[in-house]
């Protein structure tokens, strides 16, 4: 596949570095030379420097043969515009656009990004979708990550396994004994660094990073068997009142009445402007890291510390300086994808990847075959896929024992005609049911095969 990117940043970076570790062809476009040559010194990747809405510079990129064209600039207009210059000059037939300012995003604007008027096939807001995450993390403050699939009937949940953990040591068999209704599959554990799939005789240990499939209703209930029964979240602290605190604080607004939030906003102007569009919520004027703020937003009593400026050191200091003051947990906004490794060693294990995120939207329309969602793991370890089986799939027609099929990759889930169902041996997966599996980075592409069209169908 030919994809030009706009916009070389940490987004267009990471975008740039999956798509080509994959063997695609890949050009990326930035008005700073420093970082074109950044990205060519280290990916194998062409960079132009130029503006990525320039109808020249995208010519340059080669975007006449492109299958995709990916804008992500950190200017919206510039994004917008270079997919109306890739449809209307290059004919592209993918266009995808990271859209940012909320004024574009409302309901009573969606005609705005029609083919009729500007030709984006897909948007992107990190914002939203962090936001999201956020809130499922303080529904679910057991896990450290969630991830929902089939208009979440079903979530994919991370949970560290602490010295507590009651089903440590017992192999994964086993808990299908132990809790014969459970409809939980763990597809994948993070160990010391190093991503694997389980087999049915793997054990967990004290310290892993254990994934689950579970169905939505039998999330709470897993949490609780990994020894994670920690409550929902009510006493909220909110540092950054940027568009991700400011869409979370409104959104509890609404789906928690019993909440009680709290935002500790930098700038003057940011702050009165929030505080107009809130109603419950109190907006506190100050830094994050200033102790004294802190101990006025009453963060010793706060359930959760959710740390989301747009600066990570300033998210890691603050969540350090809640957690000494009391706060019982904390979650932090982390862009560089160096910095998750780090804030885990200093105790702060909820995060959520704007980039990770973003790339993850991404990959859903670049992977091939029936794919209807993807989520990143674990900077790219592995994969959460949720595809349609047809008729042709290698898949179709067997009992799962019977496939030989899965070396670095695991069923979670089988949806068919909207009913989730445990994968069992004996499971025989049926044309146009919905799987959701796990796959190891260098098993993606065997999942793409498998939910292929085969030619032999015509």
């Amino acid at each position: 596949m030919k994809v030009v990117i706009c916009g070389a940043g940490q987004v267009g970076f990471g975008i740039a570095e999956r798509l080509a570790a994959e063997q695609n062809d890949v050009s990326i476009i930035d008005t700073s030379p420093r970082l074109i040559q950044a990205v060519t010194d280290t990916l194998d990747v062409r960079g132009f420097v130029g503006h990525g809405s320039h109808p020249d510079v995208l010519a340059r990129a080669g975007l006449e043969a492109a299958d995709m064209l990916i804008a992500v600039t950190l200017h919206d207009e510039v994004n917008m515009i270079a997919c109306q210059v890739g449809h209307a000059l290059f004919d592209v037939p993918t266009k995808i656009a990271r859209v940012r300012a909320q004024s574009y995003l409302q309901g009573h604007w969606r005609d705005l990004f029609s083919r009729d008027h500007l030709p984006i096939d897909v948007v992107i807001s990190p914002e939203l979708e962090v936001g999201e995450m956020v809130l499922r993390r303080l529904s679910l403050p057991g896990a450290v990550d969630t991830v929902s699939f089939n208009d979440s009937n079903v979530v994919v949940v991370g949970v560290r396994c602490q010295e507590d953990c009651p089903v440590l040591d017992t192999p994964l068999r086993q808990l299908t004994d132990l809790f014969p209704d459970l409809r939980a599959v763990v597809v994948a554990v993070n160990r010391n660094g190093k991503t694997f799939v389980p087999r049915s005789i793997d054990s967990l240990l004290a310290g892993d990073l254990a994934y689950f499939v579970a169905h939505t209703d039998q999330v709470s209930r897993t949490l609780s068997i990994f020894g994670h029964d920690e409550p929902p979240a009510q006493r909220i602290v909110i540092g950054g009142g940027g568009n991700i605190g400011l869409y979370v604080a409104r959104e509890l607004e609404q789906r928690n009445p019993k909440a009680r939030v709290k935002i500790i906003e930098d700038k003057i102007s940011r702050a009165e402007e929030i505080a107009q569009e809130l109603n419950r919520t109190v907006v506190l004027r100050g830094s994050a890291l200033d102790r004294t703020i802190l101990e006025e937003a009453a963060v010793g009593d706060a359930d959760t510390m959710i740390a989301v400026t747009n600066d990570d050191r300033v998210n890691i200091l603050s969540c350090l300086l809640s957690r000494e003051l009391g706060a019982k947990r904390m979650l932090s906004l982390l862009n560089d994808p160096a910095y998750p490794a780090f804030a885990r060693g200093l105790g702060i294990d909820a995060y959520v990847n704007p980039r990770q995120i973003t790339v993850s939207k991404v990959l859903q329309y670049v992977r091939k075959g029936r794919i209807r969602g993807v989520h990143s793991l674990l900077n790219g370890a592995g994969e959460v896929i949720e595809a349609e089986a047809l008729e042709t799939s290698p898949l179709v027609g067997k009992p799962l024992r019977q496939l030989d099929l899965f070396d670095g990759m695991r069923i979670g889930a089988v949806i068919r005609a909207g009913r989730v169902m445990l994968p069992r041996g004996d499971t025989v997966i049926q044309a146009r049911d919905r799987v959701v599996m796990f796959a190891l980075a260098d098993k993606v592409k065997r999942v793409e095969q498998l939910f292929r069209v085969s030619l032999e169908f015509f």
